[in-house]
């Protein structure tokens, strides 16, 4: 009888998976041939948020040349290392533009087959265009999962859970506001991956308040703008009478950051320094559970401290006034954070060469306008001076700390959930929207066709329309019959759509107190709910307390979805190969 593995989720971490797989079976795997059996309703390799069928005008929101699905050097691995070309090399394009998200699935699609192909000859890979609904089996014998429109299970010696983003029900605020929207016949949209949206409600000319901005809301403003015909020239939006007036806001007040805008060059930071293995092995060595704020943040703060600070005083040591291993030493040994800050402050003359992060964080904290109009203005003067220093490398100390948030972040998966704050905030420091996009949202200010809100957005259903107001504006409102929730579904098993997640947290599985699903920190197995992991079952991606910044990542910064599926990869052939060897005897 043949192995079977079967890998639901066929989009970029399926397909690492894969490549994975091929490269360690050499070494791992002479077993009797085996089947994969790949369960995914979109094309393999692209999978659902990279496939052909979306617009050409949605951007990724990395370089061409900061992508790439191949490891090198810098991966921690125990299997080998197989390069390939990143997404400008293998395209032929300059590696300096944001490739439209149709050239990404096209890439993907491509490393999928490479690593279909760079398989022993006695693997064969299955694609069922189908969904996974349950799996089912003991412990310890073969599994059964099901899939939507068969009767009849596929069989699996072992099974790998890759989905990607989920979509999820809707939390008690967004259902009030749902069903307020059907009663009063107003337009609500949920969080949900924009391209997948219906945005035909959204009419020329009307208020539409908008509620997150971060990336899923440049999605809207491409697809609500250039999307219905606008076009720029220059610096200057031409509208085609077509588009709604977008009203937007969010906790923060602000886009995501820009995307840097030079190349690193020189020595890098030295990184970990003050949050590497050491620190997070005490960490998970404790007998109570340690919190995020209290017992990680600190060492985080410092390291990224480190990293801003050894870049600064090496590369623009005229802007110090001391010398670097001075510095470094006295920055080593204080541990409380007002005397760190005095001395970076004895140390660094210029303010603006100082990390804050807590104001990195809250910009808008404290600020107040006296109108919407006044807001509009200053805003526009945050989003242009972010413009500027992202795209000048005499503030290199900006990218020397994204290097530090790629590190940390390779740290904290092995701590597992470490809470939403985290997410957000990597994803609005290091992931923002290229300076482009950025550049287009001042030409629709002026233009008149975005409106900023401030942070703290409030909103609420009254009076048969949707307000929304701010800690920014004190006292002002914006009325509007459409209201869109502008990011993704939080990626929680409880409030997945997913019935397979739903079902294996049904059948045992275990959860995380903000319901993500726990796994294995070294091989990815499910685990239930006394710890123990399922030998037979793993799970990879942003629904796990193991999840990543993404499935694919920039070249030689250590990739750490690479480094997992790698270790997952490794332990399943592992698995199938003694479970072989067994049958043959």
């Amino acid at each position: 009888m043949r192995a079977s593995l079967v890998i639901v989720g066929a989009g970029p971490r399926g397909t690492g998976l894969i490549e994975r797989i091929a490269a360690n079976a050499p070494d791992l795997y002479a077993g009797s041939g085996l089947d994969i059996h790949l369960v995914d309703p979109h094309p393999p390799g692209a999978g659902r948020i990279w496939r052909a069928a979306q617009s050409p005008l949605l951007w990724m929101n990395s370089h061409a040349e900061d992508v790439t699905m191949f490891t090198d050097e810098t991966v921690a691995m125990e299997g080998p290392v197989r390069e390939g070309p990143t997404l400008h090399e293998w395209a032929g394009i300059d590696g300096s533009v944001f490739a439209d998200r149709q050239l990404q699935g096209s890439y993907l699609r491509w490393v999928h087959e490479r690593a279909v192909v760079g398989l022993p000859p006695d693997v064969t890979v299955h694609h069922h265009p189908r969904r996974a609904l349950r799996i089912s089996g003991p412990r310890e014998g073969r599994q059964q999962v099901w899939l939507e429109g068969r009767s009849r299970p596929l069989l699996a010696d072992l099974v790998v859970v890759a989905i990607g983003h989920l979509d999820a029900e809707l939390d008690e605020q967004q259902g009030e506001l749902a069903e307020y929207a059907r009663t009063h016949g107003l337009v609500h949209l949920p969080p949900d991956f924009t391209a997948d949206s219906d945005l035909s409600a959204l009419k020329p000319g009307e208020p539409v308040l908008v509620r997150g901005f971060g990336l899923a809301f440049v999605d809207l403003m491409v697809l609500l703008t250039e999307g219905r015909g606008g076009r720029y020239e220059g610096d200057t939006y031409l509208p085609s009478g077509r588009e709604p007036v977008l009203y937007v806001g969010s906790r923060r007040g602000v886009p995501y950051h820009s995307k840097i805008g030079y190349e690193w060059s020189g020595e890098r930071p030295p990184l970990p320094r003050f949050f590497g293995p050491t620190q997070v092995a005490e960490l998970l060595a404790r007998p109570e559970r340690f919190a995020f704020r209290r017992d990680v943040w600190p060492l985080v703060e410092k390291e990224l401290g480190f990293a801003h600070y050894h870049r600064l005083f090496t590369v623009h040591p005229e802007r110090t006034g001391m010398a670097w291993a001075d510095f470094e030493e006295k920055y080593a040994a204080v541990e409380d954070p007002a005397e760190r800050a005095a001395l970076v402050e004895a140390a660094v003359p210029d303010p603006a060469d100082r990390l804050d992060l807590d104001a990195i964080d809250r910009p808008l904290e404290g600020m107040r306008y006296g109108s919407f109009e006044e807001f509009q203005e200053g805003l526009r003067g945050y989003v242009e001076r972010d413009l500027s220093r992202s795209h000048d490398p005499e503030y290199s100390q900006d990218l020397a700390v994204f290097l530090g948030l790629l590190s940390v972040y390779g740290q904290l998966i092995r701590l597992g959930d470490v809470g939403p704050w985290w997410h957000g905030f990597f994803s609005y420091l290091a992931s923002g929207p290229p300076g482009p996009r950025l550049r287009q949202l001042l030409a629709l200010s002026r233009a008149g066709i975005v409106k900023f809100l401030g942070a703290d957005m409030a909103v609420t259903a009254e009076d048969g329309v949707f307000r929304a107001s701010s800690v920014t504006v004190p006292g002002a409102f914006v009325e509007a019959r459409a209201l869109v929730e502008a990011r993704l579904p939080e990626p929680t098993v409880g409030r997945a759509r997913d019935p397979l997640l739903r079902e294996l947290a049904a059948d045992g599985a275990a959860g995380t107190p903000d319901g993500l699903l726990r796994v294995d920190p070294g091989d990815g197995r499910v685990l239930d709910r006394a710890g123990r992991p399922h030998p037979r079952r793993f799970a990879l991606g942003p629904f796990t307390d193991g999840r990543t910044p993404g499935a694919f990542t920039r070249p030689r910064t250590g990739g750490p979805a690479f480094r997992q599926n790698d270790a997952t990869a490794r332990a399943a052939l592992r698995f199938l190969a003694e479970l072989t060897a067994r049958a043959a005897a």
